[in-house]
């Protein structure tokens, strides 16, 4: 079965601003939760994704166990939205569109995760127990860190 998660959040800052940020491999680690123990493996010069560009990672979404991750990305439409894809990871599917829209002072940000787990009605039973969760928390997290960065919010 294929689920989706959408999460919106307005940016107090530039179109430019946000672009950059998000557009930055180096900016990952920081809107992941430290209890994924998230660690980019790439080395990049870029300061900017583009299509086509792979990026590999170490995370350990439960139970402590490290997988090795691999996410392509698939589309970039300059300051407007791009796509990352894995092609290796603990997902069957994981798709991620990152879409960005000017809006009066800033910019309203929307993501669109569209993933399936493996192991059949096994993945099911682990999507509603954890997995669902789990993804809200993280994206939870990461809606409070854009605050801190982007909106310069003060949340506890």
């Amino acid at each position: 079965m294929i689920y989706t998660l959408e999460r919106t959040q307005f940016l107090s800052c530039s179109l430019e601003e946000t672009w950059r940020f998000f557009t930055n491999p180096h900016n990952l680690a920081t809107i992941t939760p430290d209890s994924l123990d998230f660690t980019v493996l790439n080395t990049f010069d870029e300061e900017e994704i583009y299509e086509g560009m792979r990026i590999n990672y170490y995370v350990r979404p439960l139970l402590g166990i490290r997988l090795a991750w691999q996410t392509k990305i698939l589309e970039v439409h300059p300051q407007r939205s791009f796509v990352d894809l894995q092609e290796k990871g603990p997902y069957k599917l994981w798709r991620h569109q990152h879409e960005f829209f000017e809006e009066g002072a800033g910019v309203r940000m929307k993501d669109t995760v569209q993933y399936e787990l493996p192991f059949g009605i096994l993945g099911t039973l682990a999507h509603r127990i954890v997995v669902r969760k789990k993804l809200r928390e993280i994206f939870d997290f990461r809606y409070q860190t854009l605050e801190k960065i982007l909106n310069d919010a003060d949340i506890d």
